[in-house]
């Protein structure tokens, strides 16, 4: 596993944001692996690339409880995701991306 600082729009670290290389989750149902942003101590995202049992590895989950937390959060999710907050929703509300308890 790697943790890197996420940077910003001039290259900057960007401090208590960070990219997980090699993150992993555990469901019900599998376990992924992946890369993930993290914001101070929770787990915002995780976009899956690899996993143990299910053909369905390329998934994004999204922590239930704090997916959406700030303002903040929300710019370096969108950053991370490469997308705005609506087009974040309208793929959680289609079953695109999975909320979870990623924390």
């Amino acid at each position: 596993m790697k943790v890197e600082n996420m940077k910003n729009s001039r290259g900057n670290k960007v401090v208590n944001q960070f990219i997980i290389e090699g993150a992993v989750i555990q469901t019900p149902h599998d376990t992924y692996m992946g890369r993930a942003f993290q914001s101070y101590r929770s787990v915002i995202a995780l976009i899956a690339f690899e996993c143990g049992n299910t053909g369905n590895c390329h998934q994004v989950f999204l922590d239930a409880e704090t997916w959406n937390y700030s303002v903040t959060t929300s710019r370096h999710r969108n950053q991370f995701l490469g997308e705005t907050t609506k087009e974040t929703q309208k793929k959680i509300d289609n079953g695109e991306y999975i909320l979870a308890d990623l924390n």
